[in-house]
């Protein structure tokens, strides 16, 4: 009791002079030994995933604001600075938020394979900003005419696609990711056909990462004991969410961590796609989640390159997974866009280290073994001696860093991230005797470093503000170039293209022959269609001349549903027509002596619960129909080259 009184008069005497808080509150420093000699894995970057069409509408932006958001994804020691970018190999099959078209999608055009969509513009302008950026590749899903996953003709438009980057581009991809996504590889295909293939078209520089899975995590590691060819061809192992998915937990166990084998292989690490948030929130599953997960993949798997999905939020409001990635810009006609603390929070290890640095282990920890919220990660410049540390919080903290010979320790920069501000340069410190001790906020992120030049990249460009897809709306197609994507329309299955036809003029095409094979996830997505507009609208008029090579077309509203889509005004070739709600039909009918051969056309009304169909301005369907009160418009067409002309949206 005495000793309790005592405690208690000295607590209230600190309290005067306003510092029992401190005192109560302190917990002994976090005593870190560096050594320059120290093992550790080569850090090999940190990285991002453009696919299932999430870089869709970046491409659509004008410059100079496409510039500037280019610049804050992959310009080093500006913004992101991503390190590594794979990209999508596009079948014309759904593979997320849409489709992306494939570089041959037929067998012919193997020959003069060609550079459709936007990925080998993404990979262009990322090596034009970073001219080290690892590049790498892998599909979703596979055009019709490939005979099997791991065929011959898979591996021929594996190496096609690499002949568009090198012929038309003058790009190097670096890495193949020998795999569909997240449904597994194989040997036989990997060993036998794709490396010899590779190396006999001059493609010997290209490595090899496989499985690229979600599932069995790191069995593969069982094949390469016993079999070393396997072993010798796959240069990386890489598998998606590592740190699991549900519930998001940065203190999950999710059993899916590297094993022994894979640890003591010394073969290249992987999380080939990791997080898939937005990067908008700090808390929750947002920037402070994302820089936990790279340090935690280091320190529990020993994992030296974390590839997020995906790097930008280029994706309509509607579609799966919009607002996810580092940064948002998915209103090209406004040139709006938006850093989101994502950016910054990845900036905290991209622009402290580079790929070659080397981890140091004794600097890499948890600062409460119970929890993977405070950690630790120290890496190297093997040629210059020069350290980074990056430190994530939970609580307040002190580090008390001793450095040893092999390391330089002379003044230190520090930059932090919190909630409230992001990316602040903070006062030097200066090592004392070979030890830096520095105390951390709580729930932020710092990088301690004795390199420079390190900067909060700025907008070369006042940012307009956002603005809702403009009406009226119309597109005609004529001033595009054959094969162009025309700005603003979404694929979703199949690739709809601007065509040239004869005696007409530009046009839209569905040019997909039939469906591919497709991405597991994705199987369900009814017909080959595209999206355009505002998810938001409601009561608008949607009309476009068709014209009809086979099966049926149609124009769409009030878009829902990724599978089952909407309001769907339905025109066959043999003059058949159905004004649907997803697969209820609300009324139907035909068309006497139509004329398949010629242009017709078509417009969906939509106008409170009143739904109306026209062909060739007559009014054919008059319902009503309250089951959905808005959406984006859409173009749909089975698997047959129809065409599609003159595109209007405007008020009802």
């Amino acid at each position: 009791m005495k000793n309790q009184r005592s405690i208690r008069k000295i607590i209230i005497v600190l309290l005067s002079l306003g510092l029992a808080a401190s005192v109560v509150q302190a917990a002994p420093p976090v005593n870190v030994n560096l050594r320059g000699s120290d093992t550790g894995r080569d850090f090999e970057g940190v990285g991002a995933v453009s696919a299932g069409a999430s870089t869709r509408l970046l491409f659509d932006y004008d410059e100079p604001y496409r510039s500037d958001v280019l610049d804050f994804l992959f310009k080093p020691d500006f913004g992101a600075g991503f390190q590594h970018l794979k990209v999508e190999i596009g079948g014309g099959e759904n593979s997320t938020c849409g489709s992306e078209p494939s570089h041959a999608i037929a067998r012919e055009e193997l020959a003069h394979p060609k550079a459709r969509g936007y990925e080998f513009w993404l990979m262009k302008e990322a090596r034009n900003r970073n001219p080290r950026i690892m590049l790498d590749c892998l599909p979703w899903s596979y055009p019709a005419w490939i005979r099997g996953r791991f065929s011959q003709d898979a591996t021929d438009w594996f190496v096609a696609f690499l002949e568009v980057a090198r012929k038309q581009h003058q790009m190097e991809v670096d890495w193949i990711s020998a795999a569909q996504n997240e449904n597994g590889t194989d040997r036989d295909w990997i060993v036998n056909s794709l490396r010899p293939t590779l190396n006999e078209r001059g493609f010997r520089s290209v490595h090899i990462q496989a499985p690229d899975c979600d599932k069995g995590f790191w069995e593969v590691f069982e094949e390469f004991e016993k079999d070393p060819a396997y072993r010798g061809t796959v240069e990386a192992a890489g598998y998606h969410y590592v740190n699991g998915r549900e519930p998001w937990d940065i203190d999950q166990v999710s059993h899916r961590d590297t094993t022994p084998k894979a640890r003591a292989s010394g073969k290249q690490l992987w999380a080939s796609e990791e997080w898939s948030m937005s990067g908008a929130k700090w808390d929750g599953t947002g920037a402070m989640f994302l820089a936990r997960l790279i340090n935690k993949l280091y320190i529990r798997d020993r994992i030296c390159k974390t590839e997020i999905w995906c790097p930008i939020d280029s994706i309509y409001d509607g579609l799966p997974w919009s607002d996810t990635g580092a940064m948002q810009a998915d209103t090209p006609w406004s040139g709006h866009y938006t850093v989101w603390p994502a950016v910054w929070a990845l900036a905290h290890t991209t622009q402290f280290a580079k790929p070659g640095w080397k981890y140091l282990d004794s600097g890499c920890g948890q600062i409460d073994p119970k929890t993977w919220k405070g950690t630790y990660v120290t890496l190297k410049d093997p040629q210059t001696d020069d350290w980074s540390m990056i430190v994530c919080t939970d609580g307040p903290t002190t580090l008390a860093v001793t450095l040893a010979e092999g390391l330089k320790a002379d003044c230190v920069h520090v930059w932090r991230s919190d909630e409230n501000n992001q990316f602040v340069k903070e006062a030097d410190r200066v090592p004392a005797n070979g030890i830096l001790t520095i105390s951390l906020g709580s729930n932020s992120i710092y990088s301690l470093t004795t390199t420079t030049g390190q900067r909060k990249g700025e907008a070369q460009h006042a940012i307009p503000p956002a603005k809702p897809f403009p009406l009226p709306y119309r597109e005609n197609f004529e001033s595009y170039q054959p094969g162009d994507s025309p700005r603003y329309f979404s694929d979703q299955k199949g690739t709809f293209e601007v065509w040239d036809e004869p005696g007409h003029g530009r046009c839209l095409k569905q040019i997909a022959p039939q469906q591919g094979i497709m991405w597991e996830y994705m199987r369900n997505v009814v017909k080959p269609y595209t999206v355009v507009g505002d998810q938001k609208w409601s009561d608008y008029s949607f009309s476009a001349d068709v014209r009809l090579e086979g099966g049926s077309v149609e124009l769409g509203g009030r878009y829902g549903d990724q599978n089952k889509l909407s309001y769907r005004w339905i025109l066959a070739k043999d003059g058949t027509w159905k004004l649907n709600y997803q697969e209820k039909v609300l009324a139907s009918g035909a068309i006497k002596e139509f004329d398949a051969a010629r242009w017709h056309a078509m417009k969906i009304v939509l106008r409170g619960d009143t739904i109306q169909g026209c062909i060739d301005g007559q009014s054919l369907a008059l319902v009503k129909d309250g089951a959905r009160s808005n959406g984006m418009a859409y173009l749909a067409s089975t698997y047959d080259g129809n065409l599609f002309d003159n595109v209007s949206l405007s008020a009802p």
